[in-house]
């Protein structure tokens, strides 16, 4: 049975073209008192109708859907600067799906597989305006973000940043540890260590982890 809602109910959208998993989860979400189904779509199209219809504050979109896939449909939602709050839910293998469906600026990825709560988990954290990656898919991101690229520049949130502080979060998601960036860019692991706290400070993340994802997340470092 459904428990009666509160006021602040978290307004979602599902949009999943099995319908079996589509109506089941539905029914999960309803049962909780500040979640609340408001649309479901069957296809990446209809998903970017209902959600400018609609205005959900989350949309559950599902990767592989017909006519318009995850990814396609995140662009046209706006990618990076939507407003949109999108979370993906996905079966893929693929860190390369996981990597790009941050780039095109979901909030949240979560494995079908998963268990419930850390979907609603999810939902509440995205709704709160915080970056919700399932562990084993930032792992993969963060795995696949360790290929080098071309120094950053300064715009946006990367104008923020010092040219020295911009050093070192590329080579963060470049996967090297403290001791190493030291070493590449002639300086002491602790002069390491007290730039990234200043970075933390600045983008308002607490770790080596939530940085990496919100430098992919803002382009603060160009695909690979």
């Amino acid at each position: 049975m459904a428990r009666p809602k509160s006021r602040e109910t978290i307004r979602v959208l599902v949009a999943d073209d099995h319908t079996i998993f589509r109506e089941g989860l539905c029914r999960l979400l309803e049962a909780e008192a500040d979640i609340s189904v408001i649309g479901q779509a069957r296809s990446g199209r209809e998903c970017v109708e209902l959600t400018g219809k609609l205005k959900p504050d989350i949309v559950l979109l599902d990767l592989k859907m017909p006519d318009q896939d995850g990814l396609t449909v995140l662009t046209e939602l706006g990618g990076p600067d939507s407003q949109v709050r999108t979370i993906v839910l996905t079966a893929s293998e693929d860190e390369q799906d996981y990597v790009e469906t941050v780039r095109r600026g979901a909030r949240g990825i979560v494995l079908k597989q998963a268990a419930t709560e850390r979907l609603l988990e999810g939902i509440r954290k995205v709704h709160r305006g915080e970056i919700w990656i399932d562990q084993r898919v930032a792992a993969e991101v963060m795995k696949a973000m360790t290929r080098p690229g071309p120094q950053m520049g300064a715009v946006g949130e990367k104008a923020l940043l010092t040219p020295r502080e911009g050093e070192i979060v590329t080579l963060v998601t470049q996967g090297f540890r403290n001791k190493e960036i030291a070493e590449r860019l002639s300086i002491s692991e602790q002069t390491v260590k007290n730039h990234l706290q200043n970075i933390y400070d600045k983008l308002g993340v607490s770790d080596r982890l939530e940085l990496a994802l919100y430098a992919l997340h803002h382009k603060l470092v160009p695909p690979a």
